[in-house]
């Protein structure tokens, strides 16, 4: 929806010959100047990923603190080479708070099925080319077995703008894989079931990701070694 400019630009008051014309903006499309201190007060913090939704669902999630987030510089770009998700999200914690001079929060997460020892795990992103494939290849090892718990865990890490990890927390959503796909185009999270929600993981909407998803659980954890290290109120 538009919104209204207010009065139109020019407008001239003739009765007063000696006032020039002028034009009002609607106070509601300025910023406010107590806005604006409160962004400038606002701590920056930079989300370590290139990928914008990832770091809405992040931005959501730390809502009630006073921070103002920005996505990692387009060309960043970090090998995973950990052997588990702390390394892997300290990882790309260090090189985006060094690389922007700056504090740093990133995630690292997987699926893991219980069925499967723990795997894909570590290596969800890479278990197979394509979501379709990905899901295909999981449903075919874990087979029709009635007993299809599974998880996502998230660990997340905050670093502090000379790269060192000052803390770091583990969010786990607990769930049952489907027989199929809850519907097309999604990845592992189309297939796993939350009771908690009564629908998948990728159908939950931003409360129950804040409030039921693995990230939503590690940055609620975080919560308070944010506060203490970016020196919020």
């Amino acid at each position: 929806m538009q919104r209204s400019r207010g009065l139109a630009e020019g407008w001239n008051v003739q009765p007063i010959p000696l006032l020039p014309k002028f034009s009002l903006i609607s106070v509601e499309s300025r910023p406010t100047m107590v806005s604006l201190l409160d962004r400038s007060l606002r701590q920056l913090l930079t989300i370590a990923t290139g990928n914008p939704i990832k770091v809405a669902e992040i931005e959501a999630m730390l809502g009630p603190l006073s921070v103002e987030v920005q996505r990692q510089p387009d060309d960043l770009d970090v090998e995973e080479t950990g052997s588990t998700y702390l390394e892997n999200a300290e990882l790309k914690a260090t090189a985006a708070a060094l690389r922007t001079r700056g504090w740093a929060l990133a995630d690292d997460s997987g699926l893991e099925v219980d069925g499967l020892n723990g795997a894909p795990g570590l290596f969800s992103a890479r278990y197979a080319d394509g979501n379709p494939a990905k899901i295909q290849r999981v449903l075919d090892e874990l087979g029709p077995t009635p007993y299809r718990s599974a998880c996502f865990r998230s660990t997340m890490v905050l670093s502090n703008p000379q790269g060192e990890c000052v803390a770091s927390a583990e969010g786990i959503c607990w769930g049952e894989l489907l027989m199929t796909p809850d519907y097309a185009g999604g990845g592992y999270e189309s297939l796993l079931w939350v009771r908690e929600a009564n629908c998948t993981y990728g159908a939950m909407n931003t409360v129950q990701l804040s409030r039921l998803g693995s990230r939503g659980k590690a940055a609620r954890a975080l919560a308070d070694d944010l506060r203490r290290h970016l020196r919020l109120n």
